[in-house]
Formats: C-alpha cells, sequence, structure tokens
C-alpha cells in the first residue's frame, strides 16, 4: 500500500505547542472562563481549571506553536538522504509564514503529502487552526474542508498501525522501541515542553527534540515499507533559510 506514494512527495513533520500564556493568571477574564468551561470537561473533582492549565498546549484555542520541524526523504541513483529542517521562535505568525512557504514551494506543479503520528488528530488541523488565527492563507494541502476523504493527502503513522483498529492510542514511543528506532524521547517528553519553554526559556532543546521526533516518525514509516533504517550519514540537518527541504 505504502509504494502507491512517491516518497519524494512526502513531507514528515511534528510540531510542539505550549499554552499561550505562561501561567492561568496571565489569561485575561475572558479566557479564563472559557479555559474554565473547556476544562471542565476533563478536570478531576478536586481539580480547578488553573490546576490543569499546563494541558492547555494542545487546544489550539489556547495555545500555539513553537516550533514545526520537518523532513524530506529523497532516493538518487539508490541513495538516500532525509533532509531536516526547523521553523522555531516566540513570534509563532512568522514560523508559521514561513512554513507556509516551505509548502507553498514543494507543491509547485506536484501532488503533495503530509505524514506525521497521530497527525490527523493533532498536527495538521492544529497548524491549520493557528494559521487562520493568525490571518494566514492555508496552503492547499491542509484546506480540507469540502474536500472528499480520498482528496485529502494527510499520511498518519499512528493510523496505520491501527489497521481499522480504533481502540487504542499508540504513541511513537512505543513504536520506536518496537521496531528497533532510537527513542525521540530521551531527553524530554511533550509534557515536559510547556516548563522547557516558559520556565527554563530553553527553545533549542525543544528544537532538538522535535528534530529527533520527526526522524523517528521517517524511520517508523521506512520500516513500515520493510526497508532499514537511516544511517547517520544519510540524515542532514539543513539551516532555516536553506533552499532545500
Amino acid at each position: 500500500m505504502l509504494e502507491t506514494y512517491p516518497v519524494d512527495q512526502i513531507l514528515f513533520l511534528d510540531i510542539e505547542t505550549v499554552p499561550a500564556v505562561p501561567s492561568f493568571k496571565e489569561l485575561n477574564a475572558d479566557f479564563q472562563r472559557l479555559w474554565d468551561r473547556k476544562s471542565s470537561h476533563f478536570r478531576k473533582d478536586n481539580e480547578t481549571a488553573e490546576d490543569v492549565y499546563s494541558r492547555a498546549g494542545i487546544y489550539a484555542e489556547f495555545g500555539k506553536i513553537i516550533c514545526i520541524s520537518v523532513a524530506h526523504l529523497s532516493v538518487k541513483e539508490g541513495k538516500r538522504m532525509a533532509r531536516i529542517k526547523s521553523f522555531y521562535g516566540d513570534d509563532e505568525a512568522e514560523l508559521l509564514r514561513k512554513f507556509q512557504q516551505l509548502l507553498n514551494r514543494f507543491s509547485q506543479n506536484r501532488q503533495i503529502y503530509l505524514c506525521a503520528h497521530n497527525g490527523k488528530e493533532f498536527d495538521f488541523p492544529y497548524i491549520a487552526r493557528r494559521m487562520l488565527v493568525n490571518g494566514i492563507t492555508l496552503p492547499a494541502v491542509l484546506d480540507v474542508s469540502g474536500k472528499k476523504p480520498w482528496e485529502v493527502n494527510f499520511l498518519d503513522t499512528m493510523e496505520m498501525w491501527r489497521f481499522g483498529d480504533f481502540k487504542s492510542f499508540t504513541s511513537l514511543d512505543l513504536l520506536a522501541h518496537l521496531f528497533g528506532i532510537p527513542t525521540p524521547k530521551d531527553d524530554i517528553d511533550g509534557s515536559q515542553v510547556g516548563h522547557v519553554y516558559w520556565q527554563m526559556h530553553d527553545l533549542q532543546r525543544i528544537v532538538v527534540y522535535c528534530e529527533k521526533d520527526v526522524l523517528a516518525v521517517v524511520q517508523l514509516f521506512l520500516r513500515y515499507k520493510g526497508e532499514p533504517l537511516l544511517a547517520e550519514e544519510e540524515i542532514e540537518r539543513v539551516s532555516e533559510n536553506s533552499a532545500e527541504c
């Protein structure tokens, strides 16, 4: 099945998100009220909206994107090369504009696919929603409104693993261990990103983590195809301003 997707037309990605402001107290009164209502659906009886504010980053209405890491795998004359690039910073609108420009360049005169782990439930809609909030026109691949299911070019390595089973979530960390892929969670995990960003002010640490995640997605995709993992010499990290994708 995966052979039907030309690998050089796939852009793998991962995003890191945090609550929009450092603490519940720094939300204005309207957003405090709205977060109280939103969080009431998952709070425990003894918890307040402030107690669970650290989870605000997973909701596009209350969070923001601080890093998008992308990877592109090419094969020329039998040689593979995965290039990884990250867009990151405190200015969400700026990093989203740069990502939009990349998608527009990447999709010129060809059909493209986006691939992420749990991307259909999280990464893809989160990016699209935050682009709209920031007044950024959606690239064609993200503008799925009105499209038929088979016209939506989203690939999801978690969905691929389900084989029609919708009972459970399977983490990237678990599948990495299962398939012998170096774990991306050897320093921090997603639940710690908000603390590392707002309290430790260590954005570079988050970028490294995000790039490990997107590389793990590429490696998992290759294992699904029955291909060997990428060796270190087949992985190249390029700067945000590089024309390479």
